[in-house]
């Protein structure tokens, strides 16, 4: 799967990313859509990258990783303002 960030880059999954790491956007992917605050979003990706691959431990954070997970970041803060502005 190949990914693009804001920033112009391209990411390949299979060649970016390690298993582990691959595993981790796999949990985050759904914390995008269902996460009620930035806080509540950072907190589920601190917790994947301490708990790891199968409990397997901390995953060191690449750059890829940080690159994907900071736009992530980003549309759950768009989302959220969005649903803000839908309440008024």
């Amino acid at each position: 799967m190949k990914i693009n960030t804001d920033a112009g880059l391209i990411l390949d999954t299979d060649r970016d990313f390690t298993a582990a790491e691959r595993h981790i956007l796999q949990k985050l992917f759904l914390w995008e859509s269902m996460a009620e605050s930035i806080e509540q979003f950072r907190q589920k990706k601190n917790e994947a990258m301490l708990k790891g691959w199968n409990s397997s431990g901390p995953v060191p954070v690449s750059g890829a990783l940080s690159a994907v997970t900071a736009d992530m970041e980003k549309r759950v803060a768009r989302r959220l303002k969005e649903g803000d502005a839908t309440k008024k």
